[in-house]
């Protein structure tokens, strides 16, 4: 069950641990269970198998990343990311997020939002990948969190956030960019999205997908216990930050 939600091996066997912390019948490490896929795939991961298991290979670029790095320098007043708050650096604070498009085919796109702290993440259904459509599904998406949730967003340098003061102006939230040809500064955000690739393939069209299944499909990922947070989920850790705001 745990597998069919995308729950790597590690995690599960995380989860287990720490929901029955005295119950060593109920754990079991990491390697059993690829060793338990292994036998009944009868000494090869069948494919039914592996595409439940997290990307196994390192992320590559895509082409649009590519086409996005030949008009880098071209926004406006773009705040470095060297600018930022070391509160949002060293994680210290929630509230800082970082942000991108990810792409389908025949243009279509969504945005996705990882809050550093906690790894909580929001999806965006964007119409178009032009900086008047973006801005505005991304002010509308700020004005639904409370506003000590949503201080800062580092974003690559895509064509897409030229707008960028606007987006400001409307929300308070200050954007960064991250320095050309530097994706690893919003890891958080690169992982995440290398992550959704089990649920949205390259090639695939994202058009067709509504605010709710896309709602559904960060809800999955919430509910994944994450080793970088002891084993709690991003969900749990979320609500904690929601509840200490309130």
């Amino acid at each position: 069950d745990k597998l069919q939600h995308y729950w790597s091996p590690q995690q599960i066997a995380g989860w287990l641990k720490e929901t029955y912390p005295d119950q060593e019948d109920y754990q079991v490490s990491h390697e059993t269970i690829y060793l338990s896929l292994f036998i009944q795939a009868r000494g090869a991961l069948k494919k039914e198998l592996t595409q439940h298991l997290r990307r196994t290979r390192i992320m590559r670029r895509s082409r649009h990343h590519t086409l996005k790095d030949a008009g880098l320098g071209k926004i406006k007043d773009a705040v470095s990311i060297r600018e930022r708050p070391a509160e949002a650096e060293d994680r210290a604070v929630p509230g800082h997020w970082e942000g991108d498009l990810l792409y389908g085919d025949a243009n279509s796109q969504i945005a996705t939002l990882v809050e550093r702290q906690t790894r909580y993440v929001m999806l965006v259904k964007v119409a178009r990948k032009d900086s008047e459509t973006v801005v505005n599904a991304l002010i509308k998406h700020a004005r639904k969190l409370p506003q000590e949730l949503y201080k800062s967003l580092t974003w690559d340098r895509g064509k897409e956030m030229s707008e960028h003061k606007r987006f400001t102006l409307a929300t308070d939230v200050q954007v960064y960019f991250c320095d050309p040809q530097h994706p690893w500064q919003r890891g958080s955000n690169e992982n995440t999205n290398g992550l959704l690739r089990q649920y949205f393939p390259k090639g695939m069209s994202l058009a067709n997908y509504s605010q709710a299944k896309l709602n559904a499909v960060a809800r999955q990922l919430n509910e994944r216990p994450r080793k970088t947070l002891n084993y709690q989920t991003p969900a749990e850790r979320f609500a904690l930050t929601v509840a200490s705001t309130g």
